[in-house]
């Protein structure tokens, strides 16, 4: 495959608009990237041309966006290159756009706080060879804060207190 692979640098020029699917939904937002060079005869940075591209991203990528990112926040982003030729009412035009693998905010001009999604967990039905006995063992397992004990085992008395004393 001769995918042009590509990772840009700039800001978010419009909103996320998320839609969802069949096929799990995709995003999309317009993306400008802006070239700077040290200009010697000035002695400073000098913006150049601004480029601007149509990102796409789909399914779990595209919702997180869509919750995550606002106009005009610094990006990162990387995937394929698409450059579409099309005529409208007479006039060829070009868009480029980029199917977007990884997307992330460019630590270099701010911070992030990272928060990872949580995941529905499938519906399973009972006669499967045990896929409910596996469901009820990942409900019991503990999340991050939470403590990893283990219960009273089956048949014992959940309150230590109302446990039988021994007989003397």
């Amino acid at each position: 495959m001769n995918d042009t692979v590509v990772t840009l640098v700039g800001n978010v020029a419009t909103r996320v608009e998320f839609r969802e699917s069949e096929t799990g939904g995709a995003a999309r937002f317009r993306f400008a990237a802006t070239t700077r060079r040290w200009d010697r005869a000035r002695g400073g940075w000098t913006d150049g041309p601004t480029s601007f591209y149509t990102v796409w991203a789909r399914r779990a990528l595209g919702a997180n966006l869509a919750a995550s990112v606002s106009v005009g926040e610094p990006l990162v982003v990387h995937g394929r290159l698409r450059v579409r030729e099309d005529e409208r009412e007479g006039q060829w035009r070009t868009s480029v756009e980029v199917d977007a693998v990884a997307v992330g905010h460019d630590l270099t001009r701010g911070t992030s706080a990272f928060r990872r999604s949580v995941k529905a967990a499938p519906v399973l039905t009972v006669g499967h060879g045990g896929a409910a006995e596996r469901q009820e063992t990942a409900a019991r397992t503990p999340w991050e804060g939470e403590s990893a004990r283990p219960g009273p085992p089956p048949g014992a008395p959940a309150d230590p207190v109302a446990a039988p004393t021994p007989a003397s």
